[in-house]
């Protein structure tokens, strides 16, 4: 904790009630946290005495926080609740309305503003004197036309900068999203009146019931059959966030009928692989993904994406890879596993999917380079790349899927791996 004011705790002397109302705004700001650890908190306050402020920061933290990006959040949070009118002014700065530049203007930090929404949701700004110039049936009207939908705004929005409500919307969003796919013609031939083939075969066995005479002839067309979908999800910490936003996104294409996919097989991989498939056909997303999650012991943790494309090729590729299917790779490609491991494991799985697309969330940023020894490794061995920070990103991904031209951004970094 760097800079922390010796600050006064509120004066009501309810300081069991004032830990728990603490603990609710934790949870609002997206850390898990139950009844149980509430009560540890409050055990662990009267163990340790109440003398210090630093002390009863560090005490509970130790209870409260149990992954790094939690800090930031428990930290402001902290410094909102226990009474620094400065940094509230600066809060309440990230929820009021104000215009200014959109050039000029600079996104605030996510967990800035879930710590400002857990504590002042519904809060309103603070009444100013009114001007005795203006009266009560004074009627101010405001030319919006120019101003763009709040949500064509968090279409663009980078997943990692939305607040706690900006997220639940954009999922939202994301449930109503679909992925098309065109059905793929194969060569076995089946019956159809309006073909362009000629059924010989079927045409002779029914002129034989004519007496040998020929009154129509039979057409046949070829046969399709639909892909399956296969989704492989890095869900390192680097990824955390685009991770749940893209697996409600598989979801809602998983559970969805009428968008031609056989199947839709998911696996997420950190330093393990684990195939989460079962849980996505749950109907409910948060019950699937809460599953997911517990089985997936590796989440928010190290990233060997070469160990884990080597696991799915021997174990699963054969099973699931038949019939043209076509496989998304959501990762940012920073990998520390072996780069000639890794070369050899995508080189192998794009040999084996009718289409290969990497979706990175690292292309948000426009000077991206491949760079990372990981992301040299995997770019010539996908079919495109494309980014996925945000709804309008994953909503581009159809084009992708549906056009077998498509590069995205590939040729771009390729050239820049020649020079």
């Amino acid at each position: 904790m760097v800079g922390y004011p010796d600050l006064a705790i509120p004066e009501d002397g309810k300081l069991v009630d004032n830990i728990t109302h603490f603990a609710r705004a934790l949870r609002r700001a997206g850390l898990p946290i139950g009844p149980g650890r509430v009560q540890a908190a409050i055990e662990a306050v009267a163990a340790a005495g109440f003398d210090r402020k630093a002390d009863f920061y560090w005490v509970l933290h130790a209870v409260f926080v149990n992954r790094p990006e939690e800090r930031q959040v428990f930290n402001q949070i902290f410094r909102l609740y226990w009474r620094d009118p400065r940094y509230l002014e600066h809060m309440m700065s990230l929820l009021l309305p104000a215009l200014r530049n959109v050039a000029e203007e600079k996104a605030a930090e996510s967990a800035a503003k879930r710590a400002a929404e857990a504590l002042l949701d519904g809060a309103q700004a603070p009444d100013r004197p009114q001007d005795e110039s203006e009266s009560e049936d004074t009627e101010i009207e405001i030319d919006a036309s120019q101003t763009a939908s709040g949500e064509e705004r968090l279409r663009t929005l980078d997943f990692e900068q939305m607040s706690t409500e900006e997220a639940a919307k954009a999922r939202r969003m994301l449930a109503r999203l679909s992925l098309p796919v065109k059905p793929i013609a194969t060569r076995r031939l089946m019956a159809d009146p309006r073909g362009r083939q000629p059924d010989w075969r079927r045409t002779m066995r029914a002129s034989i019931r004519q007496g040998g005479e020929i009154t129509r002839i039979h057409l046949r067309r070829p046969r399709v059959r639909w892909p399956a979908l296969i989704v492989l999800c890095d869900i390192s910490g680097s990824m955390s966030q685009y991770s749940r936003m893209v697996l409600h996104f598989i979801h809602a294409v998983a559970n969805r009928q009428g968008q031609g996919w056989a199947k839709v097989h998911a696996f997420t991989f950190g330093t393990r692989l684990t195939n989460i498939t079962r849980h996505l056909r749950t109907r409910d997303v948060d019950a699937a993904l809460n599953a997911a999650g517990a089985e997936a012991q590796d989440w928010q943790g190290g990233t060997r994406i070469g160990s884990c494309l080597r696991a799915f090729n021997v174990d699963w590729s054969r099973r699931v890879l038949g019939q043209g299917a076509v496989v998304l790779l959501i990762s940012d490609g920073l990998d520390r596993d072996d780069s000639a491991l890794l070369e050899r494991e995508m080189e192998r799985l794009h040999l084996s999917s009718r289409r290969l697309i990497w979706l990175n969330p690292l292309l948000r940023w426009d000077s991206f380079a491949p760079r990372a020894r990981g992301i040299r490794a995997m770019l010539p061995h996908v079919d495109a790349f494309r980014a996925a920070h945000s709804i309008a990103s994953l909503e581009a991904l159809a084009e992708a899927v549906s056009d077998p031209q498509d590069r995205g951004e590939k040729a771009r970094l390729m050239a820049m791996l020649d020079d």
